[in-house]
């Protein structure tokens, strides 16, 4: 398994296992947003701690969580950017759009501040 997924409360926790967010894992996932998003979680967190590389198809799996979450009147919180990913983040100017921690315990207070702004 490529990623792990948790309902939690009022959101879901997804967390990517993998060091690379590519071409290899970045369709699966975008599949499986579409999914929970589909079955009425309105809320994501998206967490990539062990990601030390990500490619334009990771960034659009991000792009498409964060649309998602936008379009359900949710939250997206993405967590845990390692200075690689990080720095495509920056370049491509997503810095400024997405919700971005780099503590768990801040991404959930993010998440839920968000959440409650969308009621």
């Amino acid at each position: 398994m490529d990623f792990k997924i948790d309902k939690k409360d009022g959101y879901t926790l997804v967390q990517v296992l993998k060091d690379k967010l590519d071409t290899h894992i970045a369709p699966a996932l975008k599949s499986e947003l579409v999914l929970i998003s589909g079955n009425g979680e309105k809320s994501i967190l998206l967490d990539l701690t062990p990601c030390t590389y990500c490619d334009s198809s990771g960034l659009s799996a991000i792009l498409v969580a964060n649309r998602l979450c936008k379009n359900a009147n949710g939250a997206f919180v993405l967590h845990g950017l390692q200075p690689a990913v990080e720095r495509l983040v920056s370049i491509s100017q997503l810095d400024s759009v997405l919700n971005i921690s780099y503590n768990m315990d801040d991404a959930v207070s993010t998440m839920k501040g968000q959440i409650e702004l969308n009621k």
